[in-house]
Parts: C-alpha cells; sequence; structure tokens
C-alpha cells in the first residue's frame, strides 16, 4: 500500500513538474494595452495641452494617440475614414469617388504590405498607434464610432505626411467619377466652374519665418510657426521619450508624429510649395484580342487592371458598387484629357514618407536636419527652419523629380514617349536651398522663392523652371516689408509682427475707386462711405468700418467683376483698381452698400460686428447661428494680404461672417541654450463643447495674447492640473 502511495506522488510530481517546464503564458491584447500604459505618463497643464512621456518612443505614440482620442476622437476617426477610403460609408454614395480615388493609389492589401516591409522601428510606432486608439475604445465604451471600432497599424500608411489633405487631394473626384463613371471628360464648362470656384475660395498655405541671432535682442536664432489650415485641424502636443524625443507642436488628429513645431534644439515650418511635384501622362491605347495595351516607346505594354468593391450608406442600409481600377508605370488611371485615358503620377512612398515624418522631430542640429531631408519623400511642403546653433534655412520643396526641361509638364504629356518619364529625383542640394543668408532673415508665405531672403535669395536662372512658380502674393509683399531693414526682434515682438494689421491688397483696390467716385460725380448717395476709404490707412481692427467695405467690396468684385484671363491674385486686384472700368467699380461698390444696408440696417458696421469667431458643437462642419453668441475678430483673409489670416465661409445662411480657416495653431519659438516659446490654438484644445477647454482660447486668439509653453518637465509640473497614466484619468 505504501508503495502505491509513493507511486502515485511520484507521478503526481513528475506532472506538476511538466506543467512547470510548459512555456510562459502569451498576455492577451488587453493585459498588454494595460502593460504599456503603465510606462506612460500623462501631464495635462491649464490650457489642456497634453504632455505625454514614455519610456520609449512607441509608448510615447502609445500615448500620444490616447491623449488626442481625449481630446477629439471624432477628428481622429474621420481623418482615417477619409484616408483609407470609406468615406462613403458614413457620407452616402457621393462620397465614393474619394474613397476610389483613394484605393487607386493605394488598396488595404497594399498598405498592408507596406507596413511588414517597413523597418521594426517604425513597425513598432504603428503598433502603438492602433493600440493607443483601442485602449482608449477600450476605456471609453460610451464612445461610439461612426464607422472605426478597431484601428489597424497598416493604417497610418495611408496618411503618412500631414499635409491638410495631402497631394492626393489634387487629383479632382469630379474628373475620377467622370472617368470611371461614364468613360468621359468633365464638360469644358464644368471645368471653367471650378476654376472659377477654387480663384474665389479662402487662399489655403501658411507663413514661416526664420530670424538670425544678429537681429534679436538675444543673439538666439527665432522662428515664426504660422499654418493657415482649417480651424481645429490639429491638436497642440508635447510628446516626450527617453529615447530622444522631445517634440514639441501641433499634429494632425490620428497622426504620431509632431508636424509642425520645434524641440529643444531645431524647430521646423512647413508651407504649402508650388513645387511642380505632380504630372499627368495621356496614354495611347490598344485593344489586341480583348486586352487592353498602352503604347510605351516601341513597346506595348499590359494595362494592370483590377477590381475594388466599395460600400456606401444607403438609407438605414448599406450599398456596394464594384469598380476596375486601371494603372500604369506611371500611376493610377484617374481621368481623361483629350478623349485619351491619363495617368496621375505622385509621390507614393508611405514607408518612407512616414519615417522622415518622424526622424524630422527627432533631429538636434542642422547636419541632422540636412541628412533628414536626404529621404525626399515630403513632397507638398516648403520647409522654413531654425535651430539653437544659429542657423536659419530654407527648403523649397524636397521631393522634387528630374524632367525634360524643353516639355510643358503644366499640362498633360505624352505618355508613350519615354522622354517624358521622370528621371529620377533632384537631390537635396539641386533643389532651392537657403542656408544663412546675409540679410540675417527669410521668408516663406506661399510666395516665390526667389525673393525669400530679398537679393539674397536664390537665382531663379539657376533652377529648371519646374522647380517653383514665380508667383508672389499679398503675404509675401506684407512679410518681407516688415522684416527689411529690422532688428531686435524679440518673440512678443515677433507675434506683433505676425499680425500686424497692414492689408498691401488694398492699396492696390481702393484707391481706384476712390478715384472712379470723383470723376464720374456721382452724387450724395456713396459720399460718405467713400469718404471713409478715402481716409482709411489700409489696416484691419475690429472698429474699422472701412475695413467691413472694403472686404465686401473685394469680395464682390472678384466674384461679379469681369477680368482678363489668365491673371494672378494680385494682378487682379491690379486690374480692378486701375484698370477695369470705372462705371463697373461704381456699380460694384453701389451693390456693397445696399447689401450691407438690406443685412444690417447700415453701411456703417465696424468689422468687428460683421467678422466674427463663433463655436457651437464639436462637428467637423461647424455649424453657424447670428442670434448665439460670438467673439468680435480685427483680423482678416489672407486674401487681402493679412498674415494673421482668417477667412470665412460663406455659405452659412448667415449675415456675419465666421471664421472657418487662417491662424489655426500659431507658435513663436527661440533657441538658445534653452529653448522659448509661446503659443496659440484657434478656440481650444477640446472638441468636446462640455470640456473647459472646448474655448478658453478662443478670446486670447482674438487679443492676440499668447500663452507661454511650458517645454522642460520642471516648468510643465508648475502647470500641471492632471497627472495620469492612459486608461486610470479620474
Amino acid at each position: 500500500m505504501i508503495f502505491f502511495r509513493m507511486r502515485y506522488l511520484f507521478l503526481f510530481l513528475v506532472l506538476g513538474m511538466a506543467g512547470c517546464r510548459t512555456g510562459p503564458q502569451v498576455p492577451t491584447e488587453l493585459e498588454r494595452w494595460q502593460a504599456q500604459a503603465e510606462n506612460v505618463i500623462l501631464i495635462r497643464d491649464d490650457f489642456g495641452v497634453p504632455h505625454i512621456y514614455g519610456k520609449t518612443d512607441a509608448d510615447a505614440v502609445f500615448g500620444l494617440l490616447y491623449a488626442q482620442c481625449e481630446d477629439d476622437f471624432n477628428r481622429v476617426e474621420q481623418n482615417y475614414i477619409w484616408a483609407t477610403g470609406r468615406l462613403a460609408e458614413v457620407e452616402g454614395k457621393a462620397a465614393l469617388y474619394s474613397d476610389l480615388r483613394a484605393k487607386l493609389f493605394m488598396t488595404e492589401e497594399e498598405a498592408k504590405a507596406n507596413y511588414e516591409k517597413s523597418p521594426a522601428w517604425l513597425q513598432r510606432l504603428c503598433d502603438a498607434f492602433a493600440d493607443g486608439i483601442n485602449y482608449y475604445l477600450h476605456t471609453h465604451p460610451e464612445v461610439t464610432p461612426k464607422l472605426l471600432t478597431r484601428f489597424e497599424p497598416w493604417m497610418p500608411m495611408y496618411f503618412s505626411e500631414g499635409s491638410i489633405g495631402g497631394d492626393i487631394e489634387r487629383i479632382s473626384t469630379e474628373k475620377v467619377r467622370a472617368f470611371y463613371e461614364s468613360g468621359i471628360e468633365i464638360p469644358e464648362t464644368r471645368e471653367l466652374q471650378l476654376k472659377k470656384e477654387k480663384e474665389r475660395a479662402e487662399p489655403q498655405g501658411s507663413n514661416g519665418i526664420a530670424i538670425s541671432g544678429k537681429l534679436t535682442r538675444s543673439g538666439h536664432a527665432m522662428l515664426l510657426i504660422n499654418p493657415h489650415t482649417s480651424f481645429f485641424f490639429r491638436g497642440e502636443v508635447h510628446v516626450v521619450s527617453e529615447e530622444g524625443l522631445n517634440a514639441y507642436g501641433a499634429v494632425t488628429w490620428g497622426q504620431f508624429f509632431v508636424y509642425q513645431g520645434f524641440n529643444e534644439k531645431t524647430g521646423w515650418m512647413h508651407t504649402s510649395t508650388y513645387t511642380d511635384v505632380m504630372d499627368e501622362f495621356k496614354e495611347t491605347l490598344v485593344n489586341m484580342d480583348g486586352e487592353l495595351f498602352y503604347q510605351y516607346g516601341e513597346e506595348l505594354r499590359p494595362i494592370r487592371k483590377s477590381e475594388v468593391t466599395l460600400r456606401y450608406k444607403d438609407g438605414q442600409g448599406v450599398g456596394e458598387r464594384t469598380f476596375p481600377m486601371y494603372r500604369t508605370h506611371h500611376g493610377p488611371i484617374t481621368h481623361m484629357v483629350d478623349g485619351q485615358w491619363t495617368a496621375s503620377a505622385m509621390m507614393w512612398e508611405p514607408v518612407r514618407a512616414l519615417e522622415q515624418s518622424y526622424i524630422r522631430t527627432k533631429q538636434t542640429d542642422y547636419a541632422g536636419f540636412r541628412k533628414m531631408m536626404d529621404i525626399r519623400t515630403n513632397s507638398s511642403n516648403n520647409t522654413v527652419y531654425a535651430d539653437a546653433g544659429g542657423n536659419i534655412a530654407y527648403f523649397h520643396g524636397n521631393f522634387v523629380p528630374k524632367r525634360d526641361v524643353a516639355l510643358d509638364y503644366t499640362r498633360a504629356v505624352d505618355g508613350s514617349d519615354p522622354k517624358t518619364d521622370w528621371n529620377g529625383l533632384h537631390t537635396v542640394e539641386e533643389n532651392i536651398l537657403l542656408l544663412n543668408p546675409e540679410n540675417g532673415w527669410l521668408q516663406n508665405c506661399n510666395s516665390t522663392p526667389y525673393t525669400a531672403a530679398m537679393e539674397f535669395s536664390p537665382k531663379k536662372g539657376d533652377y529648371p523652371n519646374y522647380m517653383s512658380i514665380d508667383r508672389e502674393n499679398f503675404r509675401g509683399i506684407h512679410a518681407i516689408g516688415l522684416l527689411k531693414g529690422r532688428g531686435d526682434h524679440t518673440l512678443d515682438g515677433l507675434i506683433e509682427l505676425a499680425h500686424d494689421p497692414y492689408l498691401p491688397a488694398f492699396e492696390k483696390l481702393i484707391p481706384g475707386l476712390v478715384e472712379a467716385y470723383d470723376r464720374m460725380d456721382r452724387g450724395e448717395a456713396l459720399n460718405s462711405p467713400i469718404e471713409v476709404l478715402r481716409h482709411w490707412d489700409y489696416k484691419a481692427s475690429k472698429e474699422s468700418v472701412a475695413m467691413t467695405l472694403a472686404h465686401f467690396y473685394g469680395t464682390r468684385y472678384a466674384i461679379k467683376g469681369d477680368r482678363p484671363s489668365g491673371l494672378t491674385d494680385m494682378e487682379l486686384m491690379d486690374y480692378f483698381g486701375s484698370g477695369s472700368p470705372m462705371e463697373e467699380r461704381i456699380a460694384i461698390f453701389g451693390q456693397v452698400v445696399k447689401r450691407l444696408e438690406a443685412d444690417f440696417g447700415t453701411w456703417d458696421l465696424p468689422w468687428g460686428e460683421v467678422n466674427r469667431y463663433q463655436r457651437l458643437n464639436g462637428d467637423i462642419q461647424q455649424p453657424f447661428d447670428d442670434a448665439a453668441p460670438s467673439i468680435p475678430i480685427g483680423f482678416a483673409s489672407g486674401r487681402w494680404g493679412a498674415l494673421a489670416a482668417y477667412g470665412a465661409r460663406y455659405s452659412n445662411h448667415t449675415k456675419k461672417l465666421y471664421g472657418t480657416r487662417g491662424n489655426s495653431f500659431v507658435a513663436v519659438v527661440e533657441f538658445g541654450e534653452r529653448v522659448k516659446a509661446k503659443s496659440i490654438l484657434a478656440g481650444g484644445q477640446s472638441g468636446d463643447p462640455n470640456s473647459p477647454h472646448f474655448d478658453d482660447q478662443a478670446q486670447r486668439y482674438a487679443d492676440m495674447r499668447f500663452k507661454e509653453v511650458p517645454y522642460y518637465r520642471e516648468d510643465v509640473l508648475k502647470r500641471a492640473k492632471e497627472t495620469y497614466r492612459p486608461g486610470k484619468r479620474e
């Protein structure tokens, strides 16, 4: 009996030891999220700005995405619904061609393949991106996504650069629809209508200014970061890791890198570029036994054909449509030109673009920043740069294909001729590059690079014509006038410069109106408003009646006035001011006065009474209401040369103007032994109307009262209002 008991005891011990030898238990997904959250600390300052501290870069990214979702999950989700080509599932059939456009350039399978071929460090960041959002959704069951209930690590491949819309939005969905719906070109009349709508739209773009230490009171270089985007398009963040990351600035909702900002040693500001980075290739088709080929030199190459099935919201249900997709080596077929299938070519290297976007944020000097630019995937932007070493620099473009200068790439070229193909990329040194100009400053306001530093600017004749359009704008003229011959700059002085109220466009437009009135003897009806304009100094303010008259006059003239074709915005204002018929000037101004009297009871209306800031809810497409509270704004449209651009949407069914784009996130930065900065957001950090940070910066924004940026940990702790780990906010 004892023998049998001992044998069973021995067997029990053996089985127990065997059990101990089994491998470690793989943590569940939730356990993995919870473990990573323990490596992250989130500190919210007195304006709700998140300061994210992680042990590794991946930990910091995990916390960054979690914090973004806390602030505005709606916009995080919306950006990926659009980018991944699923907008129609939310907005209905009308969005199908936005989705098809996305799939023409990359399918979900291709996005997954790009993720798989990414370097390990980038995969870790993509994993952390998805995990941070998914953990947020897990810990916030009250949040109901419109569509995306789970985020995947391949999704950032669709949204790799950070520009508002990026290059792909320059591909017309109307043209995609015409081709894939009916196999036709859009009518010429519609083409002209789209062109006019684009001309009338509020100018897009940004301002970047870098100032050398020899022109600053402190002796340190300074940088103005002044993107002009749709309001609330980016949040303000500070993200830090123990692996060298310490970046502060604006992040496009849902991305894991600071797009416009600074670290302790370097700062970067992107402005939209006029560098030619996209081209169209007309393909010559040959049908052989039902198979499609395209001519390329002496050979016939097969058209690559595939299919994609897109879903769309259809009432209370979901519909599906299957589309063919065609591609040549030039790119996807997107539309027709002159009766020929036309391929669109642009930079599409999502892995390298993501690498460059992230690597940029960790550079500590000009040498490293310059080396990062060699990746050459920052396609839609110029870069204005400053650093703690005292350097200031300007990179006009980054991704610039080499082309035959004898050909006109502003139009679709013959894809059957191999001479039209891109021939690699220009090096950074071959691109337009400016480093430490002798005048001590440089600027770009989406204008010509050939006046970036006055007489020390790059010379147009040194570059191929496709490098840049030599086109100035009123913001560029304004910036140059403020910078020329000026020194002793301070951070507060740079804020004042960035909000200078002078509007150079009206100095071109208004004297011609006054002259027409004087010459034509129109009597007393318009005398008083003309006298207001006669004595105006062309400066915007909340109190200015002249600003109200000038804005509505310039806006209406751009819509109603006859004009020669092919004029730039500056040339158009010059023509309306001195070249147009005087009768037309008076007639349009008379219409403006009558409209103001009809809408407001008087033409004698201060600008701040009609030009307003209002944010009623967290919707992406903001509603506006003249009866609801709003804040007077003294800024003006960038069309008139306002550096502090403030543009309105005109389809609100309101009488007052409500800002929708322009100055959004703005920062001024001074580099030295310690970096110093001030910043402001249009409104506030949170998209939740119930949050104290929904609109807590709105009045400061209107008054140009920037907040101090707490960059160093000790300063962050002094301003801290909440400290917590993801998933453990009280």
